[in-house]
């Protein structure tokens, strides 16, 4: 049927995104683990995962480290290093930040906490 249309080519119609893949290309493939990161929503009310499922997820998630954004904990050491990072020149508030940081660990040297 596709042949006697006037509108497109060939392979307009054609299925070429279905493709037939071997046995070992599929066996070599990287497999899903578990599913894809961050496709389960918490709170999703629509997801089908048990209650015990759930539950036991939970329990892994509790014992897991937490992920550190590297970039934000330099930033907690340095409030202008983002930006220098990025060859921009920090901002107004950053550099305030910096100075009120400076100065509170000043004192806390001479209390001799640090």
């Amino acid at each position: 049927m596709s042949g006697t249309s006037n509108v497109g080519g060939r392979g307009v119609y054609e299925a070429g995104d279905q493709r037939n893949y071997k046995d070992s290309e599929v066996n070599e493939a990287d497999r899903y683990k578990e599913g894809k990161q961050n496709s389960h929503l918490a709170n999703d009310s629509k997801d089908e995962r048990s209650i015990a499922n759930k539950l036991a997820r939970e329990e892994k998630r509790q014992k897991e480290p937490e992920p550190v954004n590297q970039e934000a904990a330099d930033s907690q050491a340095d409030p202008t290093l983002p930006a220098r990072k990025h060859g921009n020149e920090p901002s107004k508030g950053a550099k305030i930040d910096a100075e009120i940081q400076q100065e509170e660990e000043e004192i806390l040297k001479k209390k001799g906490i640090k």
